[in-house]
């Protein structure tokens, strides 16, 4: 009888912990290159497949969130000509433009396919009002392409993969994880660096990483694998010692300082997809982001929440 007891406690707990197991979070990550040639323009599409695939329950999105007033402050005036016109945008509609709560929920419950040009106007006003820049641009896409999305790649590898995603998985809201506050910061960091480097042999460094970058790319390019090849973890690696700086060999003032902007700028976004993942019901969540990113993200996520399980797409 003792025996028999034993083993349904046994069993029981076997059931609960494989239970968990089965419900652990999963965010997978995907570098891009933001904006590409027109040579390497399906360079997107393996991504897009291998996305499609994980069958994501929500996207991610390397933009600004809409409540973010540190990022916003700066953005307003900062180096996106894109930003600045959307940020004046959205000021100038808040004057002019009242929200209707119930019918912007009773369009999110349409299918896609059954939202009108009407619907997709009163959205798109929605989101400027809000400041939402990632679903401004979203339904500002379904509006100009259509629910089958663009039948050219646009050479924005972030639009092209993102967009199409979440009309291929009826995913009506993308969530949006990025943080600017200190971009201006981090660029003036970057050319001190750079002016620094030109005594101390820091940017010959930098130049020969680069160059050895690139000529790896080069096949890959031509057979329309650059997408997977970003996303190696050796092109990631390469990628996030650029942008952090941590290749130099003379520690100076202006790298040190963007090293630590960057750093904390991955923080930021990590805890942005972190919180937001953990409050959530999703599953199984895709970062789009550009690769530069994709090394400091998986690390911030790692050690700040273990229960998720994290994941670079091209592990």
């Amino acid at each position: 009888m003792r025996t028999l007891f034993t083993f349904i406690i046994v069993l029981f707990i076997s059931i609960v912990i494989g239970n968990a197991q089965e419900a652990q979070k999963e965010v997978l990550i995907v570098g891009t290159m933001h904006t590409v040639p027109n040579i390497v323009k399906n360079s997107y599409k393996p991504m897009l497949k291998r996305a499609k695939l994980y069958n994501p329950t929500a996207i991610y999105v390397e933009s600004p969130r809409g409540k973010d007033t540190l990022s916003w402050d700066y953005l307003k005036d900062g180096w996106s000509k894109n930003y600045k016109a959307f940020y004046y945008l959205s000021d100038s509609i808040k004057n002019n433009f009242s929200p209707n709560v119930e019918k912007y929920n009773d369009i999110l419950n349409k299918s896609f396919s059954d939202m009108t040009t009407e619907d997709l106007d009163f959205m798109i006003t929605t989101f400027a009002y809000h400041r939402d820049n990632a679903n401004h641009e979203f339904y500002s896409y379904i509006k100009k392409h259509g629910i089958d999305g663009s039948k050219k790649p646009t050479q924005h590898e972030d639009g092209d993969l993102t967009f199409k995603l979440a009309l291929h998985q009826n995913i009506k809201l993308l969530t949006s994880m990025d943080d600017q506050q200190t971009n201006g910061d981090y660029h003036d960091a970057w050319s001190k660096c750079s002016k620094e480097g030109q005594s101390n042999g820091n940017n010959a460094i930098n130049s020969k990483m680069n160059k050895k970058a690139y000529n790896s790319a080069i096949v890959p390019a031509i057979f329309r694998g650059l997408g997977k090849h970003t996303n190696k973890r050796r092109s990631l690696e390469q990628l996030h010692q650029s942008s952090s700086f941590t290749y130099v060999a003379v520690k100076t003032e202006g790298c040190t300082e963007g090293e630590i902007y960057w750093n904390e700028r991955n923080m930021r976004m990590a805890k942005n997809i972190g919180d937001q993942v953990m409050r959530s019901n999703s599953e199984r969540n895709i970062v789009v982001v550009g690769a530069s990113h994709v090394i400091g993200l998986e690390k911030e996520l790692q050690a700040n929440y273990p229960e998720l399980k994290i994941v670079l797409v091209g592990d």
